[in-house]
């Protein structure tokens, strides 16, 4: 535990792997804990991306996330694939614990992310990428003119559902109450636009198909009835979890979790300490924002190095 790093950047993601570039390039020799398992984020989990700026003929997830990585390390960002399983961030200098090893740091920039809460059913996790998905921006313009569904009931699921009406010929949207959570602006909007079917007091149970998904089991939950609903696309609305717990008996939350900073900056209400990407934002959530708001915690780190120093 000799050495102090100027930054350890704790995840990855588009966040973290630019913060790590901006970081990196201003010779902090930023430390990346990228994660065991989910190392790159989100984005290793989706097929192509079409929508980030400078890939005109789309990218696959896993490949922009290699890439951004492979940036950073260029500049001398260091990356440890492990999980940081305990900080203490209070102190002058911050403590990094993860299962084999301990680090230090004058800054600490919080890349944790978020996780799409899932329906936890048999077979979700094989599907994902293959019909079922977590981001209708992300990969609605694949199911153009195909049946697909939209599992939820609050402004979430209903932004998603009239996003993805301009490319289903049908948007069922599946609600296990009988009157939607939304606010009642987007609630009109949805139940008057035409390709929009909805399914009331209704769970989804079964998730059908080989290599890609073909239908969905639905329950309803008054009755007890099932029936089965072809479809080749169902989207998953029911709310994101921000991966915060780490350190939310440290570093304010609010009452869902995302950490709370000091807008415009990065800063939390513990000096040193920045967050960026979906941790954050509960608003928009795409790779683009997380990669701005990763943009700022370098220049915020950066900036308060520099203080100390002086």
């Amino acid at each position: 535990m000799s050495k102090i790093y100027d930054v350890i950047i704790v995840g990855s993601g588009p966040a973290g792997w630019t913060a790590a570039t901006y970081t990196a390039r201003a010779g902090l020799a930023p430390l990346v804990i990228a994660g065991a398992l989910e190392a790159g984020g989100a984005l290793m989990n989706t097929t192509e991306v079409e929508n980030f700026p400078g890939w005109p003929e789309g990218i696959m997830g896993p490949e922009l996330m290699e890439k951004m990585q492979a940036q950073a390390e260029r500049f001398g960002a260091e990356v440890i694939y492990e999980d940081a399983t305990k900080l203490e961030l209070l102190g002058d200098i911050k403590v990094i614990h993860t299962e084999d090893e301990t680090f230090q740091a004058k800054t600490v920039i919080l890349a944790l992310g978020s996780a799409y809460k899932k329906l936890n059913l048999p077979r979700e996790e094989e599907l994902s990428g293959k019909g079922v998905s977590y981001c209708a921006t992300c990969d609605g313009f694949f199911f153009k003119d195909q049946e697909i569904a939209v599992v939820g009931g609050g402004d979430s699921a209903v932004t998603e559902a009239l996003f993805l009406a301009r490319f289903g010929s049908t948007v069922h949207v599946i609600h296990r109450r009988d009157k939607l959570r939304a606010s009642k602006v987007m609630a009109d909007r949805l139940l008057s636009t035409p390709n929009v079917v909805m399914h009331w007091n209704s769970e989804v149970t079964t998730l059908n198909g080989d290599n890609e998904l073909t239908s969905v089991i639905l329950r309803n939950n008054v009755d007890g009835s099932e029936t089965e609903l072809p479809l080749s696309g169902l989207f998953v609305a029911i709310g994101h979890q921000p991966r915060s717990a780490i350190v939310s008996s440290e570093v304010n939350t609010d009452e869902t979790g995302y950490i709370l900073t000091t807008e415009p900056s990065t800063r939390t209400n513990v000096p040193g300490v920045f967050a960026c990407g979906d941790v954050v934002d509960h608003v928009y959530r795409q790779a683009i924002t997380a990669a701005g708001s990763g943009c700022k915690a370098a220049l915020d780190a950066q900036e308060y190095l520099a203080n100390l120093v002086g």
